[in-house]
């Protein structure tokens, strides 16, 4: 760990009114500590390590006699034990404090703390509180340079879209067979050509395939057919370190025009989505701390009062860093309700989608908050306000 990194620690624990931040882990079951630390993921860890952060003064390491060596590149004194209650009298300094850990009863994909070991800590003494507001004020918040990162992410992708739809177009005006497997392909194809990698390959789903939020397939997929509605999803960051990712989502139809019910959804979709934009500013400039549990039920409120109640099949958003669902602020209220704070630097999607059964749309941006404003990542364009057609 650098100065600089214990420095930024140590401000996002003040920040929280904590007086530390607890990291524990065995077998590298917490990938959150490992990353955070820079602990190594090859490096053996058979046996319960603990390092402790303070708000103010030096960290403190607990290792076991024979992996002693696993915090040693980190700063302050570690002590070792070989006994269990030589473990939990080396808590001791640790006593009387109030702790961030990694647990969570809302945000699961942050709850790398088990029970046992959290039991034990409370024996020893110590109050634990969920680390999520910590761990996004560390890892979850863009400053100039990722923003910077994810702003050509996103540009990339934009492009990618495009010409993806131009091959779509081709090959309808042409009456050319097409699969989702060709597009997925191209889309991956011009990502390698721009730098871009994905942790997962893009969704592309045609006609009552769209209607799957998480649709996928193996081989070519299912081959276009004349009317159906063709959702795109793709997500990538540069193949260098540090960078952010974009993840960004579009529809279209495979006709040179929507239906009625599709054009219509389309259009209320739309209104949605630019609703909570519209509600997120207006809540910042007013000084209000807004959650995204909060930003949420905006979303779903607006989808509600147009008749999508029964249609909705997911959260507005996520957050967005160094990985595609990142550790800040998830635009939940309802599958891992987040009452974090969208704080300047906050990077997160804006995706409400409507599913049915012959069909389904979800319109993606992607949104960072700069100076207690909400920016739109890729600037406005038509493209963010337009069903694609053929």
């Amino acid at each position: 760990m650098r100065d600089l990194e214990l420095q930024h620690i140590q401000k996002a624990i003040r920040d929280e009114g904590l007086d530390g931040w607890l990291f524990c882990n065995f077998h590298h079951r917490d990938k959150l500590s490992d990353e955070i630390l820079r602990i190594d993921p090859q490096v053996t860890n058979s046996r319960r390590w603990v390092y402790g952060v303070p708000a103010q003064g030096e960290p403190l390491g607990i290792v076991h006699l024979i992996e002693p060596d696993i915090l040693k590149s980190l700063p302050g004194p570690k002590v070792s034990y070989l006994r269990g209650e030589e473990f939990f009298t080396a808590l001791a300094p640790f006593a009387g404090k109030r702790w961030g850990v990694h647990s969570s009863e809302s945000l699961c994909a942050i709850s790398y703390l088990d029970r046992g070991t959290a039991a034990t800590l409370e024996k020893a003494g110590l109050t634990l509180v969920s680390a999520a507001a910590l761990i996004q004020r560390f890892k979850g918040l863009l400053d100039e340079k990722s923003i910077e990162s994810h702003e050509r992410a996103v540009s990339g992708l934009y492009l990618i879209v495009e010409i993806a739809w131009e091959r779509v177009k081709k090959s309808y005006a042409e009456k050319k067979s097409l699969h989702e497997g060709d597009i997925r392909q191209l889309m991956l194809d011009e990502m390698k050509n721009r730098g871009l990698i994905p942790d997962h390959p893009p969704i592309v789903a045609g006609g009552v395939n769209s209607g799957n939020p998480h649709y996928d397939f193996s081989g070519a997929g299912a081959v276009f057919k004349a009317g159906d509605v063709i959702q795109f999803d793709l997500w990538a960051k540069e193949a260098v370190e540090g960078s952010v990712y974009g993840d960004i989502s579009w529809v279209g139809v495979y006709a040179p025009q929507a239906s009625a019910p599709v054009e219509k959804a389309f259009g209320d979709l739309i209104r949605a989505r630019e609703g909570v934009l519209d509600f997120i500013t207006t809540e910042l400039q007013a000084g209000k701390q807004l959650t995204g549990a909060a930003t949420d039920q905006k979303a779903r409120e607006l989808l509600i009062e147009r008749g999508y109640g029964g249609a909705i099949k997911h959260r507005t958003g996520h957050g967005i860093d160094t990985e595609c669902h990142g550790s800040g602020v998830n635009i939940d209220s309802v599958e891992f309700p987040d009452s974090r704070f969208l704080l300047d630097g906050s990077c997160f999607s804006l995706e409400p989608g409507i599913y049915f059964s012959d069909f389904g749309l979800r319109t993606e941006i992607d949104v960072y908050i700069r100076g207690g404003k909400p920016v739109v990542s890729g600037g406005v364009s038509p493209r963010q306000f337009t069903l694609l057609t053929c």
